[in-house]
């Protein structure tokens, strides 16, 4: 196995880190370290023999969490913030049409499966419950963090996405 990063380089937080039960003074859930956070590798270590991982020191909230490959990248690789995370739940802020059809009422609630951070504004793969089975690639001015369920009537278009991610 090699490894990407060693001792000291700087690495950013690709997906919020969440405590599994075993970090001290935290309850199982609780959000630990949220994406985008830049922090230090400080040591490296195995999981099962065949999975790299990095302890990576978070300065913002003082916390060493360890992290896999794939939820790092280097501090110089471009970032595209989000204002949604992954598993996150959302709702529809206006009416989804798919190839002229409108497939998502305002409204509907959807949880986001993945964040796609190829270009600015970040654009989300989300899974509305109306229509169970099929992810959806929707911009984010489409949607709204489920707790502010403001709507309004105007159309967006949307993507159907082949990745559940």
């Amino acid at each position: 196995m090699h490894t990407r990063w060693t001792f000291g380089d700087p690495v950013r937080l690709t997906r919020n880190v969440r405590d599994d039960g075993t970090y001290p003074g935290a309850n199982a859930g609780d959000l630990l370290v949220r994406c985008g956070s830049i922090g230090n590798v400080v040591d490296i270590g195995t999981f099962l023999f065949d999975q790299i991982i990095y302890s990576v020191h978070f300065l913002d909230g003082d916390r060493v969490v360890g992290c896999r490959e794939e939820e790092l990248i280097d501090i110089d690789e471009p970032w595209v913030e989000s204002a949604f995370d992954t598993r996150q739940f959302v709702r529809a802020r206006c009416t989804l049409a798919l190839g002229g059809e409108t497939s998502i009422a305002a409204g509907t609630r959807g949880e986001i499966m993945h964040v796609a951070r190829e270009s600015a504004p970040a654009s989300y793969h989300v899974h509305f419950e109306s229509l169970p089975g099929r992810i959806f690639r929707v911009p984010e001015s489409a949607l709204v963090a489920e707790e502010s369920s403001a709507t309004n009537e105007t159309t967006a278009s949307t993507t159907e996405s082949s990745n559940a991610a």
